[in-house]
């Protein structure tokens, strides 16, 4: 400081610059354009590509098991949260109703088998007596003949006088018996005819209830295997409503299998985000329940139409004032499987989704 600086106090004297705080205040800007540049290049690149949404959750093609068949439950074998693999028996009805349905048509087919047989048994007794009355038909008609000729040749000599007429009589006479004995003849092979067809259409009739009952014991069958119900689906058991003693209806719903090793992820994007979305596209994946874990993804498919389509009341615009909604379509992901053995995904579980557009 100078004398004349010590002697006016209005003179302000201004520090000395530091030459490190300068070089550090141009390092930080340096830096903050290198960073803004690195960070266009990626959101260029990169980012601007990228559908993001937190509508996602996880699915599985869950199947509702339900039984086939009216009974009470005898026994169940299963219990919640169990892992079932498929075929394995899930739960056992009462089956001696239809084991006794099954004895009764069983019962039914061995009758039915026994008309059969007795009335092909009386059809063939039927066709000897219907050859029987034929020979006696051909008899009465050669003796109505045999008598008509005799009428014939004697006639002449009745007129002649070589014949009396008491003679001529008595061949008039048999050869109205003759004729009559032929008619009635006739008519019993008639009557023996009309009974071969009532006894044949008896016998389809026996055959009828025959497949009737063979039906009924199919049928019978089928009853005694669906007392049982089997997992069709390998999975875990959830959702169990079955318990012993409990009477059910055709379609009662028992329980659900969740198929978790089949799990996928549905995410919704909005309308604006699937312009450039499709299928086999890489896919980032943050589910909600283990944070800080990114899963990887494919995806499978987009949907048909937009949630509000398929909704169990869709929307209809068309109707009152209108007011614009953004629309979400469904798309399906499908997970690759994940390094961590201990990771179980269960479906309805959130998740947060970034759909890769550039690639794929």
């Amino acid at each position: 400081m100078t004398a004349h600086q010590a002697l006016d106090p209005s003179i302000k004297i201004r520090p000395k610059r530091q030459p490190g705080k300068t070089l550090a205040l141009g390092a930080l800007g340096l830096g903050a354009l290198l960073g803004a540049a690195i960070w266009g290049a990626h959101w260029w690149n990169v980012g601007r590509f990228i559908e993001s949404t937190n509508d996602a959750y996880l699915q599985a093609d869950s199947l509702s098991v339900a039984a086939k068949i009216a009974g009470t439950v005898s026994e169940v074998y299963v219990s919640d949260n169990q892992t079932v693999s498929v075929g394995q028996p899930l739960v056992r009805l009462d089956v001696r109703t239809y084991q006794a349905a099954r004895e009764k048509s069983e019962a039914a087919i061995r009758a039915a088998e026994a008309d059969i047989a007795r009335g092909e048994a009386e059809l063939e007794q039927h066709g000897a007596s219907i050859a029987q009355v034929q020979a006696q038909l051909e008899g009465e008609s050669a003796n109505e003949q045999y008598a008509a000729a005799q009428v014939k040749r004697y006639a002449p000599l009745a007129e002649s006088g070589a014949e009396t007429q008491e003679r001529m009589a008595e061949l008039r006479n048999a050869l109205r018996q003759a004729s009559a004995r032929r008619a009635a003849q006739a008519a019993a092979l008639n009557v023996a005819q009309r009974q071969l067809h009532t006894q044949r259409a008896a016998i389809e009739q026996a055959r009828a209830q025959l497949a009737s009952a063979q039906a009924s014991t199919r049928q019978s069958k089928l009853d005694e295997q669906d007392t049982v119900v089997y997992s069709s689906l390998a999975g875990r058991v959830g959702s169990r409503s079955v318990r012993v003693g409990q009477y059910l209806q055709p379609g009662t719903r028992l329980m659900t299998i969740v198929p978790l090793d089949e799990v996928y992820l549905t995410a919704n994007f909005k309308e604006t985000q699937i312009e450039r979305m499709h299928p086999g596209q890489t896919v980032a994946v943050h589910i909600d329940a283990w944070p800080g874990i990114k899963f990887e993804g494919v995806v499978e498919s987009l949907s048909p139409g937009t949630g509000s389509q398929f909704a169990l009341l869709p929307s209809n615009n068309a109707t009152g004032n209108f007011t614009k909604i953004v629309q979400r379509v469904p798309v399906r992901i499908r997970l690759n499987p994940s390094a961590d053995k201990g990771i179980e995904w269960m479906p309805g579980l959130s998740a947060t989704v970034d759909v890769d557009t550039h690639r794929g």
